[in-house]
């Protein structure tokens, strides 16, 4: 059974979707699953990238586009009072759940769900220290009830474990999110899922060498930065 690598960061709408959606598209597919908090602002800076939400024409077309998807999927979305937002709190809260040696950076089913509603449930404002503080409640109550007390969001090892969830997944070559990875490959994006589960069920065009060929592809030219 192949353990599918799902890096995420709760300012992303697309990465909600495609929590919500991976149940269903996912069915009847054996497989694990980690779900990985990582600071989505380091992988941008590492590449040179601005995030959709900090481009004018881009954040409109963006907000629309989840808001359409999430129509026509049943999945509830309620933007923030504020987008994009600093995450860090949250992603903090999420790794001050993956410190386990069993969890291997990650947050279980039920803590990234927690945090992606806490987001995009209610359409309240992300780092309200009211919510935040009941979040962090429920998750410690959570957590000890599965044997694993929840670690102080605050310490060196709870920051240390998110640079170190970020780092990996920029050495691993992921430049957005959600990103999937299994067996090396990346699988970047909510409308990737149709995609990552070819893979999974074997389809041939993946060891075909079209795969490989598409990194192939020469740069005519480069704008300058």
């Amino acid at each position: 059974m192949k353990t599918i690598t799902f890096f995420y960061d709760v300012i992303s709408p697309y990465a909600h979707l495609a929590f919500k959606a991976w149940p269903q598209a996912m069915a009847g597919v054996g497989h694990r699953v980690r779900h990985v908090p990582v600071l989505f602002a380091g992988v941008l800076a590492h590449h040179g990238q601005l995030g959709p939400a900090e481009i004018a024409p881009k954040r409109d077309w963006t907000y629309r586009q989840v808001a359409w998807l999430a129509h026509r999927a049943g999945v509830r979305l309620d933007m923030p009072v504020h987008h994009p937002f600093n995450p860090l709190a949250l992603l903090r809260l999420a790794a001050a759940c993956a410190l386990s040696p069993a969890a291997q950076g990650g947050t279980n089913r039920f803590v990234t769900e927690a945090l992606f509603h806490h987001v995009w449930h209610g359409g309240g404002d992300p780092n309200d220290p009211v919510r935040l503080a009941g979040l962090q409640q429920r998750l410690a109550e959570h957590m000890a009830e599965c044997g694993h007390p929840m670690s102080e969001p605050d310490s060196p090892e709870v920051k240390q474990r998110l640079r170190a969830n970020t780092e990996a997944a920029i050495a691993a070559g992921v430049f957005g999110v959600p990103t999937f990875e299994v067996d090396g490959r990346l699988f970047w994006g909510q409308d990737a899922l149709p995609m990552l589960r070819a893979y999974l069920e074997g389809d041939a065009w993946f060891s075909s060498g079209a795969w490989e060929a598409a990194a192939q592809v020469g740069a005519g030219v480069a704008r300058a930065r």
